[in-house]
C-alpha cells in the first residue's frame, strides 16, 4: 500500500512540474495574444484565386467602301477645281 502512495505522489510531483502547452495564451478558443498581451481573433485572410481569360475575339465586318460617283461634264468641258470647264 505505501508503494501505491508513494507511486501516486510522484506522479502528482511530476506532473505539476511539467510545462501545460497553452497555445491560446488564456484568451480561448479562436484567440490568440498579440504584441501588447492583449486577446485578438484568429483571422485567416483568404485572397480570391485569379482566373486568366482570354478576350473574346471580335470579327469586325468589312468597312464599307463608298465611291464617289464619276462627274461627267457635257462635251466640249473638262472636270476641273470642282466644277466643269471650258
Amino acid at each position: 500500500m505505501k508503494y501505491l502512495i508513494a507511486a501516486a505522489l510522484l506522479a502528482t510531483t511530476v506532473v505539476g512540474f511539467a510545462p501545460i502547452a497553452d497555445a491560446a495564451g488564456g484568451c480561448g478558443r479562436g484567440y490568440h495574444r498579440g504584441p501588447y498581451g492583449e486577446c485578438r481573433p484568429n483571422v485567416v485572410i483568404r485572397r480570391p484565386p485569379v482566373y486568366v481569360v482570354r478576350p473574346p475575339v471580335v470579327y469586325r465586318p468589312a468597312p464599307v467602301v463608298v465611291v464617289p460617283r464619276a462627274r461627267i461634264c457635257p462635251r466640249g468641258m473638262v472636270w476641273y477645281a470642282g466644277r466643269c470647264r471650258y
